[in-house]
């Protein structure tokens, strides 16, 4: 069994920079949440635990001494919570929020799952950790009153968008291609990262900020799904008027809950009043509006008295449920780079992969993962270019060894996929908390490289 919610949350009130508030606050902007992970000084002992899994050093206090995180220096990934054997790390929770519109008659209220959070939910409820119980969760949320929106089918969408990307540097920077088409991917060069982790995007913006032109400028897959629901969804699926619609993204990820809350992200409200759909006086609202943890989904399942493991194990996909299958494997360690090889490898060759299962990039018990993917280019004749990719499995274990290697040699990767935490999503900050032993102790999780 794992830990429940109700002793490691806190409400987000007065957390937020104010709309008139200074535009900075140290390095976050006015609307970015401040505080999204915070130690309990009356519950912590000092034991060290909590900075010794920190990927970005931010947390202060040695061993006997009640720590603290710096919040200019957080990531917001919640490792340091899954890790604390004190309960001492709290996590910013918009539990209460969502209960109050699941109770507003007139609001759509939207649950965006991604893929890592069906196989922890069942964990919470007693099952054992990884069952799998996609259709239970599912029926679960929309008996609490949830409309649910699938993550696989946006992850989708990030396949072709973070794929085509990476295509459309190949031909510009190795194959010498030039056009407008090119514009952007001249201004991108190799090696071209990931952008789904938003605790590895907020570390390149903070520690790493030359490597920014290098990141992908795709939005993660919950991103894109909140624009979707209230722009395309709204009036073609829901038939509902966007503002009266509540996107909640329900994630593994304590991060994500810094990501939702990001100025940038308001694109659906723009789109709208840009094509005259909403009245051009209508506040800025957020595409997503709110992001809860898995701990979060089943802590709204038990206020609601929903057990999801009795509930009926199969139904009717609507038609924000359909997906490839390609997405699913995103919440693992080398999931996105496998999906976008496929699609990378299929559009420069003009044929599939003989065996789609690019298992060579898989990195769950390897925080550094090296591959060399041979690729015949259709417009050189089926000439061989060998992609050389590299997948980071936790920002603690690798990332550094990895950044160092490509300043040594910038020629040494054209991809590299970064999960901030070891595994990948599936073991994320907002995952259930594993009463077994603290996370960074657990045997099953990658081995650090040797530097």
């Amino acid at each position: 069994m794992s830990k429940t919610i109700k002793v490691n949350t806190f409400a987000p009130a007065a957390n937020a920079h104010g709309e008139n508030g200074p535009e900075y606050v140290g390095n976050l902007r006015r609307g970015e949440l401040r505080g999204i992970i915070k130690i309990n000084k009356d519950n912590c002992v000092g034991c060290d635990t909590c900075r010794k899994v920190c990927p970005v050093g931010a947390i202060s206090g040695g061993l006997g001494v009640v720590h603290s995180i710096r919040e200019d220096a957080c990531v917001a990934c919640g490792q340091c919570l899954v890790a604390c054997p004190f309960n001492a790390v709290e996590q910013m929770s918009f539990i209460d929020q969502v209960m109050q519109k699941l109770d507003d008659p007139k609001t759509l209220v939207v649950a965006h799952p991604a893929p890592a959070v069906r196989v922890a939910i069942a964990e919470e409820f007693g099952a054992k950790p990884g069952t799998l119980a996609t259709e239970q969760i599912v029926n679960a949320m929309e008996k609490a009153g949830f409309v649910t929106y699938d993550i696989n089918q946006t992850a989708d969408q990030t396949i072709i968008e973070e794929g085509i990307e990476f295509i459309k540097k190949i031909q510009y920077w190795v194959l010498g291609k030039r056009g407008p088409e090119f514009e952007k991917a001249s201004h991108h060069p190799f090696p071209h990262f990931t952008s789904c982790c938003p605790a590895w995007v907020k570390n390149v913006e903070t520690y790493h900020a030359d490597l920014i032109p290098h990141l992908s400028t795709a939005k993660s897959p919950m991103q894109m799904g909140g624009s979707i629901a209230k722009t395309w969804a709204a009036e073609f699926v829901w038939k509902k008027d966007p503002r009266d619609i509540f996107v909640v993204g329900v994630m593994p990820c304590t991060a994500k809950i810094f990501e939702a809350a990001r100025p940038e992200f308001n694109n659906a409200w723009k789109h709208l009043v840009e094509t005259g759909r909403i009245p051009a006086d209508t506040p800025s609202f957020q595409d997503i509006d709110a992001v809860i943890t898995s701990r979060d989904i089943a802590e709204i399942f038990r206020r609601k008295g929903i057990n999801p493991l009795d509930m009926p194990k199969t139904r009717e996909r609507s038609t924000m449920e359909i997906y490839t299958g390609a997405g699913t494997i995103f919440g693992a360690s080398g999931g996105v780079m496998e999906a976008a090889l496929r699609t990378a490898y299929f559009v420069l060759s003009g044929e599939e992969l003989k065996d789609p299962d690019v298992k060579v990039v898989r990195g769950y018990q390897d925080a550094v993962v090296e591959a060399t993917i041979p690729v015949p280019i259709k417009e050189l004749g089926g000439k061989v270019f060998e992609v050389r990719v590299c997948v980071v499995n936790g920002a603690l274990q690798g990332l550094e060894t990895v950044l160092r290697r490509i300043k040594e040699d910038k020629n040494r990767y054209h991809f590299i996929e970064v999960m901030n935490c070891p595994g990948g999503c599936v073991n994320g900050g907002g995952q259930p908390v594993r009463t077994d032993g603290a996370a960074w102790l657990n045997p099953t999780l990658p081995i650090p490289v040797q530097l």
